[in-house]
């Protein structure tokens, strides 16, 4: 071939190539976030953990009829069995006016979900931030750290009284002491994720000459994720004690309020119905964050690795 010829076919052949358009082949794309789910729930019922979970509930929920409705111990005589929290639970017409069919039971489940997510938020937006300061700032740790450790002991109950003397309203004072539950425990394990970050990443960003900033929202915030999602986690569950602590003393609706009024009027069915729905609302919240954990962390790893 001509040296001429030759590069023609080159030239053509390098336009050729730019103007094709690139395609992965099926197998190399990017799974779908449906498909990541959906794999994920295969692989657990392959495994013993979810039938070990059924079985726990099972004997657990057994040994509970056993006790209050077949032996009838000495401890459970006054405890309603499953049978009279069911019939209770899903009547159309239930006796104390709570059941999946009455509308008032779901304004009580909204009145707490709704303190919950304004408490939560802000303990969020401000102990985050808070515990990144603390660990990333010594002399801002040394100037606020003292203080923190002197509030945080305080039982939340304690909290109750001084709140409702605080706020004029009862719905800010069950807030306010929910909020402050979920902020101590966010507050701390921010810090103790920024504190457990290895000192070489540090030192290797300022080589490279990364300005405070930098190192801030790249090395600091990534490494202390992990902490921080585990802190939101348990302030969710210390969230939800909190706040029905709070709406026994100082609420008019809401789960812990129905709680104390069943207590006191002996509608011993609804307190369990309002347990057992104040357990499904904590596993469900808790759930809802180790997932967005899950998606974060996807994220993060595939920015380092890319």
């Amino acid at each position: 071939m001509e040296p001429d010829e030759l590069s023609k076919s080159v030239e053509g052949q390098s336009l050729a190539e730019q103007g094709a358009q690139p395609t992965l082949p099926e197998e190399e794309r990017e799974p779908l976030t449906w498909e990541i789910m959906l794999s994920r729930i295969k692989y657990a019922l392959r495994t013993s953990a979810p039938y070990l979970g059924a079985l726990g509930l099972l004997s657990t929920l057994l040994a509970y009829w056993l006790l209050t409705e077949v032996i009838k111990a000495p401890l459970f005589e006054k405890v309603p069995g499953p049978v009279a929290v069911a019939s209770e639970w899903f009547s159309h017409h239930p006796m104390f006016r709570i059941s999946i069919y009455s509308g008032i039971y779901y304004k009580h489940i909204w009145a707490s979900c709704w303190r919950i997510i304004q408490a939560f938020l802000l303990a969020t937006v401000l102990g985050v931030p808070l515990g990144l300061f603390m660990g990333w700032k010594k002399v801002f740790k040394d100037y606020t750290f003292p203080l923190f450790e002197l509030t945080r002991p305080i039982p939340m109950l304690a909290w109750v009284p001084l709140a409702i003397l605080m706020f004029p309203g009862y719905e800010a004072s069950v807030i306010y002491v929910t909020f402050l539950g979920a902020f101590f425990v966010t507050t701390l394990n921010t810090l103790l994720g920024v504190e457990s970050i290895d000192e070489v990443y540090f030192r290797a960003a300022l080589c490279l000459g990364s300005r405070p900033r930098h190192i801030f929202f790249h090395v600091i915030v990534p490494g202390a994720l992990p902490f921080i999602f585990t802190g939101l986690q348990i302030s969710m569950g210390y969230s939800w004690f909190c706040l029905v602590a709070g709406e026994m003393i100082a609420g008019k609706y809401g789960l812990g309020y129905l709680i104390w009024n069943a207590y006191m009027e002996f509608q011993e069915p609804v307190l369990i119905i309002a347990m057992i729905t104040l357990g499904f609302l904590g596993w469900f919240s808790s759930a809802l964050i180790r997932m967005v954990a899950r998606r974060l962390m996807q994220w993060q790893v595939r920015e380092i690795a890319g």
